[in-house]
């Protein structure tokens, strides 16, 4: 399966106004290729139907659909791939076997050069690694900057994609790699020319 080279991550804890859903479709037009449901505090039934709306609005535009964690939900509405954070690698080959499903992906957050390699091990399709710069979404975090990002990411065996505090600033200290956002999209004036603009850096 081919890597993402702009996804967007959900967080309606952060971004959650009436324009939500114009502003994926503005970001899908600009080029985001890939979306993943990352939404812990959504009861069962509400995050259903909250994955089967993106999953319309990204079949329509042939992008991918990743439900964060949530493998029954993935599986419920045809979503592409399940994405887990770096402390359930291991319980990746379990999901594989529940899944049953050899064409859907399975994707892990990592932080350094053992998730990575854990990552890699599990049969991962590509690994977020983060966070590169300072973050909103985890603001304690320390981050690991271009140099060590780059270092981390040119050794792994694994795709990887850049994650953390990127925006139109600095997308260009990443040039080569693909990434992953949040705010940079939500919260653009224009979603549609900022998302064409981190793809191309």
């Amino acid at each position: 399966m081919p890597l993402p080279d702009l996804l967007l991550i959900t967080d309606r804890t952060r971004f959650d106004g009436d324009d939500f859903f114009v502003r994926i479709e503005a970001a899908l037009a600009g080029g985001v290729d890939a979306i993943l449901v990352r939404e812990k505090q959504m009861d069962s039934a509400r995050l259903l139907a909250f994955c089967a709306r993106l999953r319309e609005m990204t079949r329509s535009q042939g992008a991918r659909l990743l439900i964060h964690t949530q493998a029954d939900v993935a599986k419920a509405v045809d979503a592409d791939g399940v994405h887990v954070a770096a402390k359930d690698i291991v319980r990746i080959g379990a999901m594989r076997d529940w899944l049953d499903a050899p064409g859907m992906s399975v994707s892990a957050s990592a932080h350094n050069s053992h998730e990575l390699r854990s990552a890699a091990q599990s049969g991962c399709a590509f690994a977020l690694l983060s966070p590169v710069f300072p973050t909103a979404s985890h603001p304690d975090a320390a981050h690991l900057g271009v140099s060590r990002f780059c270092e981390m990411a040119q050794q792994s065996s694994l795709p990887v994609l850049a994650l953390g505090g990127i925006n139109m600033e600095n997308r260009s200290q990443l040039a080569g790699f693909p990434v992953a956002v949040i705010g940079a999209l939500f919260a653009a004036d224009d979603v549609k020319e900022t998302a064409a603009g981190l793809l191309t850096g």
